[in-house]
């Protein structure tokens, strides 16, 4: 048979990235194909009712497969999807110096539907007793906070004071930083999540466990020294592919049911998410 994976379009580069691995695969003789979604919830529901056999799913889209179907498998993750941060951050210049000192102010947060800038630094303020003013900036909504859009206009906002901070994944903070959006030394960091997973490969319970096994076997052995595997692995953001794991999923299971994005069913519960 062949093993047909599903992605999502957030950028162009996708197409050139599953094309390429296709080929690849293709050379290895495992038989390989892949659908793009536009929006994550499609691509989940397609995966939990075996419509595809593989989903590269956003930690987000893990958390609501794992809710509508707990026989989901975490198959594989990069090894830059590990142990990351969000961070809340404000103007050097601002009077702000604790968390605490958020309390009642207004902050700039991605999408309605980023883990990364959204829920969970939003849940994290929450545990730390903080009420805030939430000014969103929904660019690419259904993506899942892939399209970094929303963090970026939240940190052009704060540069303008247009809020008193922003939210962003911890590695956009520094990428904010290099491109000039956020200028060096514009900037401190106020608040930091707990360490959580990004993005699974993950697998329907109807896939058949021979042809996983042998899909696993080839991905994980891929290696960031083939010429022909680096230019994707570049592309894709990442230098090897590892085992996934469930662990690095809590915080943001806690963020979901604590902001009611999903209840335990993996119903769409967000009044305001239309992806």
């Amino acid at each position: 048979m062949t093993l047909l994976l599903g992605a999502v379009a957030y950028d162009p580069k996708v197409v050139t990235i599953w094309n390429g691995f296709r080929d690849w695969f293709l050379r290895h003789n495992f038989p390989f194909d892949y659908l793009l979604y536009s929006h994550y919830e499609r691509q989940v529901e397609d995966l939990v009712s075996g419509r595809i056999d593989v989903a590269w799913n956003s930690p987000l889209a893990w958390v609501r497969a794992r809710r509508l179907n707990p026989h989901v498998k975490p198959l594989a993750m990069r090894d830059t999807d590990r142990d990351l941060t969000s961070v809340v951050v404000v103007r050097a210049d601002s009077p702000i110096q604790s968390v605490a000192d958020l309390d009642g102010k207004t902050v700039g947060v991605g999408a309605v539907d980023s883990p990364q800038a959204t829920l969970l630094p939003l849940a994290h303020l929450k545990a730390n007793g903080v009420n805030v003013n939430v000014r969103r900036f929904d660019i690419g909504v259904g993506l899942h906070g892939d399209h970094i859009g929303g963090e970026r206009d939240a940190a052009r906002a704060l540069i303008a004071g247009e809020v008193d901070a922003a939210s962003m994944i911890d590695g956009n903070h520094l990428l904010f930083t290099r491109e000039g959006t956020l200028p060096s030394g514009t900037t401190r960091v106020i608040a930091q999540t707990q360490p959580f997973d990004h993005c699974n490969m993950t697998v329907a319970p109807s896939a058949p466990n021979d042809v996983i096994a042998s899909f696993q076997q080839l991905l994980l052995g891929m290696n960031y020294a083939d010429p022909e595997l680096r230019q994707l692995f570049d592309l894709e953001g990442l230098k090897s592919w590892c085992a996934g794991r469930t662990s690095g999923y809590v915080p943001l299971e806690h963020a979901v049911d604590e902001l009611a994005f999903y209840d335990a069913q993996g119903k769409v519960v967000a009044a305001d998410y239309r992806p």
